[in-house]
């Protein structure tokens, strides 16, 4: 990275950060949550970036909110980002900064960074997919100490209202935490059938066995291949949002996005209805049963 410096600053008052689904009348202790499915960007970055929107866009979660919107509209609560996650990703510790990243920030002598900080995926990330750098210089510190106020915060505190409204009334609540993984990822361990869902449970501490297995035998039922903690255990979300004493539990889901779409053209493919049906089904399956788990 070169030492030009790229200094904007983002006028949030026209973004719209997140949408909320259902979170009126919550049927089921399950919340649901979309943190990178986002693609409206701010157009400040955008003139900022020396990628295209395209490649941008390679790091989204694409229509993964659309696929579980019929297991919200069944009375699960959820939240979904707009923002995309080369802006921000929430699904990170805000901690997560890359010192070298900043025209205006001392690094710290303390901040050794995360694994994903080191690679360029911290809170604020440096590449895209096949290593790409976001910028062609050093960025401002406080234009992203921004970005945490006045997006990733917000969403994090939605979410965790969302979580303490569902404890509150069913006395449990199931977190499950929604992404996509890129067919090339699912492919890479060169078996016969690639990795179709992958359910992440953080190697069976972020909730009980019984719930992510009966998840997992819901979407078998149809077909699909389903690995627990293949080729992902679980994120920021999943570990930080787990409070098993409270009765809080969290589940990752990961779903291979050939299964529902062109991953070139970013388009929806024919057989996104039925993916779609199944999963919010098996969730909605899912709430069911703990209905009954939780007693």
């Amino acid at each position: 990275m070169t030492e030009k410096h790229i200094d904007f600053r983002i006028n949030y008052k026209k973004l719209k950060i997140f949408e909320e689904y259902n979170t009126s009348d919550i049927q089921y202790p399950i919340v649901l949550s979309s943190p990178h499915s986002g693609k409206i960007f701010p157009s400040e970055f955008l003139q900022h970036s020396c990628r295209s929107e395209s490649e941008l866009r390679s790091s989204e979660d694409c229509f993964v909110d659309d696929i579980i919107i019929s297991a919200s509209n069944a009375g699960i609560p959820m939240i979904a980002m707009n923002i995309p996650r080369t802006f921000v990703d929430v699904n990170r510790d805000k901690i997560e900064i890359d010192d070298s990243m900043y025209f205006d920030k001392t690094p710290s002598a303390d901040n050794i960074g995360s694994r994903r900080c080191r690679v360029g995926l911290g809170v604020i990330h440096r590449i895209v997919s096949q290593n790409k750098p976001i910028y062609d210089g050093l960025i401002s510190f406080e234009e992203a100490q921004e970005r945490i106020k006045y997006v990733y915060e917000p969403y994090h505190k939605r979410l965790k209202q969302l979580i303490d409204k569902c404890q509150k009334k069913f006395g449990f609540c199931l977190l499950i935490d929604c992404h996509s993984m890129p067919s090339k990822i699912c492919n890479i361990m060169n078996e016969n059938q690639p990795v179709e869902f992958c359910i992440s449970n953080l190697f069976d501490e972020s909730c009980p066995a019984e719930i992510s297995e009966f998840l997992a035998q819901q979407l078998s039922s149809k077909k699909y291949r389903v690995e627990f903690n293949r080729p992902y255990a679980g994120a920021f979300i999943t570990f930080n949002y787990c409070q098993p004493r409270k009765n809080i539990h969290t589940l990752q889901i990961e779903i291979n996005r050939s299964l529902y779409m062109d991953e070139n053209s970013y388009k929806k493919n024919n057989n996104f209805q039925s993916v779609s049906s199944y999963t919010s089904e098996a969730i909605i399956t899912l709430g069911k049963f703990l209905l009954d788990f939780k007693k």
